[in-house]
């Protein structure tokens, strides 16, 4: 019998699971290098992990890790019900909260390091968390592709940690009662950009959709559902697609240095984001608010027929 002690959170009703012991021996190399060896030997650990019966196709995992890097506070390897992401947003605000939950940071600025690179991540006193993302760009711009059943669907393609296809073009409202057919629009896209080759810069897979429209806050400047890798949509705005989107904004003169975009997810919740720009590139900030719902041991048992979770493949 394994226990694999986690910590559950949400943000803006977008579920982290930290794992915070019990993880597997990935090395002390880069949180690049850790994620490929999770990835190529211990796969099953994600799935036990994130998929059913303990987890939800909606549930993201972080594995907590000593960073390499000695600047850093901690390194993370984020995961889901069908592999792995280079960044998560929603997840490192659920880190901090966790970290601040456990008594290992306090209020102030944090290095962590991702597989993507070193990311900063400030606790505020209110609990809350800003993110400063990794740099991020629209690598094309009013892309079209025809997709099956749909049409011609016009987007950008950008990168805010993981790449996207961002598009203002509308099947419906913008409203939980659409999700099936949101879901079925962002994943007929997706499977069409893959079959005409269309991919984000060095053959990277544009695994996130991010579709935009009118905010039901007034306050708020856009409203967004996100149909993330395993065909499960984002509860909250999305860090890496909201740092994508201001990436695209500040390309098209949209937002400068310092404006804050209100970015509203399809529940309603909202995340605030602002640029700076460093040596001319782009790094998002995103704040966002994350609540712990469990502190907890998963049991793995040896004859339990789902030990490893119940995989599904996409």
């Amino acid at each position: 019998m394994q226990q694999i002690h986690v910590i559950d959170s949400h943000t803006g009703g977008e579920p982290t699971r930290v794992v915070i012991a019990g993880g597997p021996p990935l090395g002390n190399s880069s949180m690049a290098a850790r994620l490929e060896c999770m990835r190529s030997q211990h796969d099953h650990f994600r799935s036990a992990v994130v998929n059913e019966p303990r987890g939800s196709n909606a549930l993201v995992g972080a594995l907590l890790c000593e960073p390499a890097d000695p600047s850093c506070s901690a390194g993370v390897i984020f995961f889901n019900n069908v592999g792995y992401l280079g960044m998560c947003g929603h997840g490192t605000i659920g880190l901090g909260a966790t970290l601040a939950y456990l008594g290992r940071i306090a209020p102030g600025p944090h290095r962590i390091e991702t597989p993507v690179g070193i990311i900063t991540m400030e606790l505020h006193s209110t609990g809350e968390v800003t993110v400063g993302n990794v740099a991020s760009y629209r690598s094309a711009k009013n892309v079209t592709v025809n997709v099956d059943g749909i049409g011609r669907v016009t987007g950008d393609i950008a990168w805010g940690g993981n790449w996207f296809f961002l598009t203002n073009d509308l099947p419906c409202p913008l409203e939980l009662r659409n999700l099936e057919m949101l879901t079925d629009y962002a994943w007929r896209i997706r499977q069409a950009l893959a079959d005409h080759g269309i991919t984000g810069d060095n053959g990277g897979e544009i695994d996130h959709i991010d579709i935009f429209g009118p905010p039901h806050d007034p306050h708020a400047h856009s409203r967004n559902f996100v149909l993330c890798p395993g065909k499960e949509y984002d509860r909250s705005p999305c860090g890496t697609g909201t740092s994508a989107k201001v990436a695209c904004l500040f390309a098209d003169g949209k937002l400068t240095e310092g404006d804050i975009w209100r970015q509203e997810s399809i529940i309603g919740t909202v995340f605030e984001a602002s640029a700076v720009v460093r040596d001319g590139r782009i790094y998002p900030r995103v704040k966002g608010s994350a609540y712990i719902s469990a502190d907890a041991n998963l049991i793995l048992q040896n004859h339990d027929p789902f030990l490893w979770g119940i995989r599904e493949l996409r």
